[in-house]
């Protein structure tokens, strides 16, 4: 297994960085929903199982989309385009918001489950 270090939540921003394992106890435990933030061909070759499905370029038009009764686990493939998302997620009264540093790749890195 990979050897993770995550950032907490740096100043100003208004989510946690998390590590691919911090996301995988997340959604083992329940009461999270995880968004993928990837483009449709991106998210076809493979995903965190049970993700949603919301480009990042389509995100802030679908942000009513998005629950406010669990945690969001926000995901693309390294981190950068999610923590934009956990940005526009945030302006909209998002609170609980987790932003997966490696992102997808790092799930991968991982070997923990794949959907297709």
């Amino acid at each position: 297994m990979a050897v993770e270090q995550t950032r907490g939540q740096e100043p100003g921003e208004p989510f946690q960085r998390i590590s691919a394992e911090q996301a995988k106890e997340m959604i083992d435990k329940g009461n999270t929903r995880v968004i993928d933030v990837r483009t449709p061909e991106e998210f076809s070759t493979g995903r965190i199982p049970g993700a949603q499905l919301i480009p990042v370029d389509d995100f802030f038009s679908r942000v009513e989309e998005l629950p406010h009764d669990c945690d969001l686990i926000i995901v693309c493939s390294v981190g950068q385009r999610s923590a934009l998302a956990c940005e526009i997620a945030a302006a909209a009264g998002h609170t609980r918001l987790y932003n997966v540093d490696g992102g997808t790749d790092a799930w991968i890195a991982n070997n923990y489950p794949v959907e297709r």
